[in-house]
């Protein structure tokens, strides 16, 4: 096991010490909870408490053959117009995810993890200044392929919030601001990033979900991805906000 891996323990969703298991690891796999949406709900109220500040809508996610997932941390930015009423539907700082496993695919779908501050702790200095100093577009790149919107959303890979957290961002959306002057230099350590990614993702272990078990992720900390597979896979979505979340 390299020494960037998270391999997250099974624990009761009841069991008081899942909270602690979560800070400390990074990520835990929640067991004995009913196979449904709504228990994404009820983990987040166990684990956080009154610690929650902000619960974005459940979303599926139904793949079928699908193709492998590389290693990422999710984020979003949408807020869309209900009633005359912005509302909020995802967060760019959105620091937990829970993923319910709501169908199991008949192979392949296993999730492989990684802890993403250690990992770009040991990157090359260049690199890692270049995480922790340059703004990009964190979703550019989606835009006009995914129907996203095209708003520039300036961020840093490595960033702190305001009660010390640190962040460390994975995107494939990534690109340089519109009209940098550096946008050369930007481009080629991106690139670079990907590459030491690629690197490390093959030698993570795998972790096989089952059935009705929710993947809690630190957000901030973990990066995710899964392997491709064969058939039909159903997982349900939920990401929240924390009161130490940026």
């Amino acid at each position: 096991m390299n020494d960037f891996a998270i391999v997250p323990e099974r624990i009761n969703a009841i069991d008081p010490q899942a909270r602690h298991t979560l800070d400390e690891t990074g990520a835990v796999i929640l067991t004995d909870l009913p196979s449904r949406p709504d228990s994404l709900t009820v983990a987040a109220a166990m684990l956080f408490g009154t610690a929650l500040r902000e619960l974005y809508p459940h979303r599926t996610r139904r793949s079928v053959d699908g193709t492998t997932v590389s290693l990422h941390a999710d984020s979003f930015d949408i807020v869309v117009d209900i009633a005359g009423n912005p509302t909020r539907r995802r967060h760019p700082d959105e620091d937990y995810v829970l993923v319910l496993l709501a169908e199991q695919a008949p192979s392949g779908g296993e999730s492989f993890l990684l802890d993403a501050h250690t990992f770009t702790d040991s990157l090359a200095p260049d690199l890692r200044a270049f995480l922790a100093e340059t703004d990009v577009d964190l979703y550019g790149r989606w835009a006009g392929t995914r129907g996203l919107p095209s708003t520039p959303r300036a961020g840093r890979h490595t960033e702190y919030t305001r009660t010390g957290r640190r962040i460390t961002r994975r995107t494939d959306g990534a690109i340089p601001l519109h009209r940098d002057p550096d946008t050369e230099h930007i481009t080629t350590m991106l690139a670079r990033l990907d590459i030491e990614v690629e690197r490390a993702q093959p030698a993570l272990p795998r972790v096989r979900l089952d059935e009705g078990e929710i993947l809690v992720l630190d957000n901030y900390r973990c990066w995710h991805g899964r392997e491709a597979h064969t058939g039909q896979r159903t997982v349900h979505i939920q990401t929240l906000r924390t009161d130490s979340a940026k």
